[in-house]
């Protein structure tokens, strides 16, 4: 039986760190891919090929870090690799897990993975989900589900994934729906059949320059933060909204004038946003009336991933509005 080829890349984050020079300048990202793989060789029933492509901590991901990954791994494929394995800090691993749901061209899996507990601590994690993530992208059944986070022995989808707590091992959940898989006994079990999923974003040619911001609603909230963002040249606007997709009176204002995109999400982790529900200005459906389009599913950070994208190919407001009722709808 011909033995899988895994593309591992290595951007940085606690899964690479160890300590400074001093215990006051805590960890710092200083370990290579190799090093990552380097006390996995007797456990991988895989051929792996590993480059080092960035050492930052995942605070200071950015697209151009991400554009890099993204074509060294169409060259991985090109030249055979079955799998692609992204290794990065986790702050920001649901973003750069959905960049890849949003964008990547292949069947091919891309599992993206990380650790907790940098390596200097007692039981740190990153070998494990390394590993972890290392057999999901060999497993031909990780074939055509897009995205996958391989964390804590489960396996996520990248569209519903977040990271739900700031140190636990088991740091991220997939509300509502819950996990795919698990790795059990270095095998993948998944609960259900691959579906299949939109296609792929194209990104060859993309500016992703200009400010995209995402805000929070709350109380007492007068629109005054939205004006700020729209006045400083915000190319859309991502609003973490109160329950169901609803902003205060001042906010609504705002909306109506703005000229960009301005994107609806729920802020509370969970549930979809509505469209017809309520009726009072501000609501989910004065806001569509208004001009906003609604993230549905797709919760804050996935829905600025997804405008910042769009935005960065020049698509228009009804290409916008198009792709988030695609995405964000959970039937699809």
């Amino acid at each position: 039986m011909t033995r899988a080829l895994v593309a591992v890349a290595a951007l940085g984050g606690t899964i690479s760190m160890a300590p400074g020079r001093s215990i006051e300048a805590g960890v710092v990202p200083r370990l290579t891919a190799e090093d990552l793989l380097g006390d996995l060789g007797a456990d991988l029933s895989m051929d792996v090929t590993a480059a080092t492509l960035a050492g930052i901590s995942s605070a200071s991901m950015d697209y151009e870090t991400l554009l890099r990954t993204r074509e060294w791994g169409l060259k991985q494929v090109a030249a055979g690799a079955s799998g692609l394995v992204v290794v990065q800090g986790t702050d920001t691993l649901e973003e750069t897990a959905y960049f890849f749901e949003l964008t990547w061209p292949h069947d091919v899996p891309v599992v993206v993975t990380g650790a907790m507990r940098n390596p200097s601590l007692p039981s740190a994690d990153g070998p494990a989900n390394l590993l972890a993530a290392l057999t999901v992208a060999a497993e031909p059944r990780s074939r055509e589900r897009g995205a996958l986070v391989a964390f804590n022995d489960d396996v996520h989808s990248a569209r519903w994934v977040r990271k739900a707590h700031a140190s636990h091992l088991e740091a991220f959940s997939s509300n509502p729906v819950g996990p795919l898989g698990l790795v059990a006994e270095r095998s993948v079990h998944y609960f259900q059949p691959a579906g299949g999923r939109p296609a792929a974003v194209p990104v060859d040619s993309t500016d992703f320059s200009g400010l995209v911001p995402l805000l929070e609603a709350g109380i007492a909230d007068s629109g005054e933060l939205l004006t700020l963002v729209l006045d400083g040249g915000a190319r859309g606007v991502v609003i973490a909204a109160n329950g169901v997709g609803h902003v205060s009176r001042g906010t609504a204002d705002m909306i109506a004038e703005a000229k960009v995109p301005i994107v609806i999400a729920s802020r509370t982790g969970a549930g979809t946003t509505f469209r017809g529900t309520y009726g009072f200005h501000g609501s989910e459906s004065s806001l569509i009336r208004l001009g906003a389009t609604m993230a549905g599913w797709l919760d804050p950070r996935k829905a600025r991933v997804l405008l910042q994208i769009l935005l960065a190919t020049d698509a228009s407001r009804e290409r916008v509005e198009r792709e988030f009722r695609l995405r964000g709808d959970l039937d699809r």
